[in-house]
């Protein structure tokens, strides 16, 4: 059965002298959100007048001051909610409902009394004017589909005249527009704008339907050009987009559109809609945003957002949806992790005016994401992104030479769960491995004194053990007393310390890897002054050593 030989490939325009390539978005379009209407048919559990309230607020909250409310004449509920927000004033003086309908009088009329005492309101007539809803549902040649469309687009403005109180925006769409043949779709939508255009300057939008995705973007760019170059009366009008997701390219064939001449944008919140969804407008408003152009709309609350989606609709937001899935700022890759580390500590350092970090194309604060989802880690991660993760929940910053020992142990760890691990739990692996040391090899106190350049030194451990040696300097001379009383062989092999705060009480980390018999061992120790820190962090690698220094200290 899947047998590609049943399709043909979709016919373009000619249009050799496009100018939509060389065209830049400046600005953002005007949104309309049809999430109550276009987004509401296509759930399986249509809202309810409560859900529909709470997304009409988030709508208004956003900033939108287009939104489709519903089609009032085919649903009862629909009605009643378009009542509702006119009858209790829930409508703001500057946000202008749309509603739906077919061009029939019986249905355009009802629409209208939905609308009774709005103060201004779109009402958005459409019918099909493709080949194949021509030829294969209708069975009307072009003339007799014009017909029913100009006879809706009266019955529309005689209704209107009932309610002059009302100021009134006329919307025509001609359904499946990308399947409609281009001189066609314009003949149709000129006879429209003839019926509605007079000495008011009535708003008149012309919305084009891609009801169906049937082309690539680009084709769909050139379709909105031709259609824009020969409508008659373009000024007259705001030219609206409309575009599904059937191939997976609505928000491309939305920015095209809009490079090729469109002015308005319809479309949902997450891309709710038939099929694979409407044009998602929060992924084509931070597109835009991304590219530092102000969307007009506020995202910065993009948790707000898909609550209500979710609760509204009872669909899950994908975690790797675009901007605002849960999944977005986060980077398993060690090599993502290690890149993400970096370009923050530079951006920050040198306090760079624009964004510009590796692997984040926005700063997820602006959403009102917290910087905790930017790592997590998993066997896949780097040691770049584990020590990323001890640096920025917890201020432990460790020198670079230890974050493939931390790595190793976390990676060990992650790959005997085989799940991700948590900042709490990389904390704890940290401190078990590089921190913790038996009461015994704690320093309870420690003497220097330096003759001739050598230091000899004695050392107090745990309860009362004492032990002498002499070196260069104080590590050298504990490492010195270690190796006689333990008959081992010690080098140091890398060696940092720092402090972490200033003052007399300031503390000091150091951190140390030696091989004790040519076996390496590391640890980390804090401390109230540089010396100590670097004297327990001997102890505490050394207590890892082997059972018999155990044995020996107790």
């Amino acid at each position: 059965m899947f047998d590609h030989r049943k399709y043909r490939s979709f016919t373009p325009i000619r249009l050799a002298d496009r100018t939509w390539p060389d065209k830049q978005i400046t600005h953002a379009p005007d949104w309309c959100s049809v999430d109550l209407r276009d987004g509401n048919q296509a759930l399986i559990n249509p809202m309810s007048i409560e859900q529909k309230t709470r997304m009409f607020t988030l709508l208004v909250k956003l900033g939108f001051k287009e939104i489709e409310v519903g089609f009032p004449s085919a649903s009862q509920p629909d009605f009643d909610f378009v009542r509702k927000l006119i009858e209790e004033n829930l409508i703001p003086d500057d946000v202008c409902i749309q509603v739906l309908t077919q061009a029939r009088e019986d249905l355009i009329k009802r629409s209208y009394d939905a609308l009774k005492d709005a103060k201004q309101a779109i009402v958005h007539v459409y019918n099909s004017t493709s080949t194949v809803q021509r030829e294969q549902v209708f069975g009307l040649d072009r003339d007799g589909i014009k017909a029913i469309a100009v006879q809706g687009a009266r019955w529309v403005k005689d209704y209107a005249a009932q309610y002059p109180q009302t100021r009134w925006s006329f919307q025509y769409s001609p359904e499946s527009f990308t399947g409609t043949e281009m001189d066609y779709a314009v003949e149709v939508c000129d006879a429209v704008i003839n019926e509605w255009v007079d000495e008011n300057a009535r708003d008149i939008i012309i919305n084009l339907p891609a009801t169906v995705e049937m082309s690539t973007p680009n084709v769909f760019a050139d379709q909105i050009e031709w259609f824009c170059r020969h409508l008659k009366q373009r000024e007259r009008v705001r030219i609206s987009l409309h575009t599904h997701n059937d191939r997976g390219c609505g928000v491309a064939a939305a920015e095209l559109g809009i490079m090729a001449g469109a002015d308005r944008i319809e479309g949902t919140l997450i891309g709710n809609g038939e099929r694979t969804g409407n044009m998602d407008i929060v992924t084509m408003g931070m597109n835009l945003y991304s590219q530092g152009i102000d969307p007009e709309l506020d995202f910065s609350n993009i948790k707000e957002i898909i609550d209500v989606v979710e609760y509204c609709t009872e669909l899950a937001v994908a975690a790797r949806h675009p901007w605002a899935g849960e999944l977005v700022y986060t980077a398993f890759s060690g090599s993502h992790q290690d890149a993400i580390r970096k370009s923050i500590n530079y951006h920050e350092v040198h306090n760079s005016p624009f964004w510009e970090v590796a692997y984040l194309p926005i700063d997820p604060r602006d959403i009102g994401r917290e910087y905790e989802a930017v790592i997590r880690i998993n066997s896949q991660s780097g040691k770049g992104g584990v020590a990323l993760v001890l640096e920025r929940d917890y201020g432990i910053t460790l020198p670079k030479w230890m974050h493939g020992e931390l790595s190793k142990v976390v990676q060990h760890a992650t790959e005997i769960s085989g799940e991700e691990i948590s900042p709490a739990h990389i904390k704890a692996l940290f401190k078990k491995q590089f921190t913790t040391v038996p009461a015994s090899w704690l320093l309870q106190d420690y003497d220097l004194h330096t003759d001739d350049g050598r230091v000899s030194a004695k050392f107090v451990i745990g309860l009362s053990d004492t032990l002498r040696g002499t070196g260069s300097g104080a590590v050298d001379a504990l490492c010195d007393a270690l190796a006689q009383r333990y008959n081992t062989e010690i080098e140091i092999i890398q060696f940092d310390e720092h402090s972490l705060t200033q003052g007399t009480t300031a503390q000091a980390q150091a951190s140390i890897a030696l091989t004790i018999n040519g076996i390496r061992f590391s640890a980390v120790a804090v401390a109230t002054d540089i010396s100590a820190a670097a004297l327990q962090a001997v102890l505490t690698a050394f207590a890892q050593s082997n059972s018999n220094a155990l044995k020996g200290a107790a």
